[in-house]
């Protein structure tokens, strides 16, 4: 009996530990913001995005000159919305409005960030583009870098967006814990992030972005996603590690979304 009763408290411990650790991977916000659109010289406007949960989340909107569409911007799983300047720049200059939000415990967001919370975040986002009257009319893209390309694909899978861009991500967090954490058994990860079936049902035209040098998401992972969507669909293949392709592969990286935009007709 106490061999019973001390493998129940090691498997106990584990499957504790194992949450911890997951939680730890998951999610790494940071509230301070360091940085505005500002910096680049460009007018933005703070927005609060009530959530139907009733999370209040903050973003910025950064409108275009004679814009036609909006990005919806969902960031990676570090830091805010305060650390993505270059990227906010790169669109900006394609001549796009864009709608850029903290999840959930993000900067000035409310709450605490979870997988259903962050889906709900960008749920709202899109709500409120759609809500608001200078906005109506705009086609709505779906951008989402790392781990914010789940989140990109959850909403595609539940709203209308035009196109989605889907840069440095994954299939699904078992795929991303099978190579971080090869001892956890798969069904102890409650984080899904399971792109790979819900791209599935995304019809919409798809760019992928992923660098052969990324460290931190195998190119492997961003090929497997992208061998489960269906068409119309696009790789760009780049070089650089996981935060820095768009800026060592600027040119690449710029021209391959430029070209693709331009084929839906959504820019000049």
């Amino acid at each position: 009996m106490k061999i019973i009763l001390h493998l129940i408290v090691i498997i106990v411990v584990f499957v504790v530990y194992i949450r911890y650790l997951e939680r730890k991977s998951v999610f790494f916000p940071s509230r301070p913001l360091l940085a505005t659109p500002g910096e680049l010289g460009l007018p933005f406007e703070d927005v609060f995005i009530q959530t139907k949960d009733h999370i209040k989340i903050h973003g910025w909107l950064i409108k275009a000159p004679a814009a036609s569409s909006t990005l919806i911007f969902l960031h990676g799983n570090a830091g805010n919305i305060g650390d993505r300047l270059g990227k906010i720049g790169l669109f900006h200059r394609m001549g796009l409005n864009i709608l850029i939000i903290d999840y959930r415990g993000y900067g000035n967001s409310e709450g605490y960030p979870t997988e259903r919370g962050v889906y709900k975040d960008a749920l709202a986002a899109y709500d409120y583009l759609r809500a608001r009257e200078d906005l109506k009319g705009q086609k709505v893209i779906g951008y989402g870098s790392s781990l914010g390309g789940a989140v990109a694909v959850d909403l595609a899978a539940k709203r209308p967006l035009t196109c989605l861009i889907v840069d440095s991500t994954f299939s699904s967090a078992v795929d991303i814990a099978k190579i971080i954490y090869p001892f956890v058994p798969a069904f102890l990860i409650g984080t899904k992030l399971d792109s790979q079936t819900k791209i599935k049902d995304v019809m919409i035209p798809k760019l992928f972005i992923h660098s052969v040098e990324d460290t931190m998401v195998p190119i492997a992972l961003g090929k497997k996603l992208y061998d489960a969507a269906p068409g119309p669909k696009a790789f760009i293949e780049i070089r650089g590690d996981h935060n820095d392709g768009y800026i060592y592969d600027e040119d690449k990286v710029r021209d391959g979304i430029r070209q693709f935009l331009k084929e839906q007709g959504l820019i000049e």
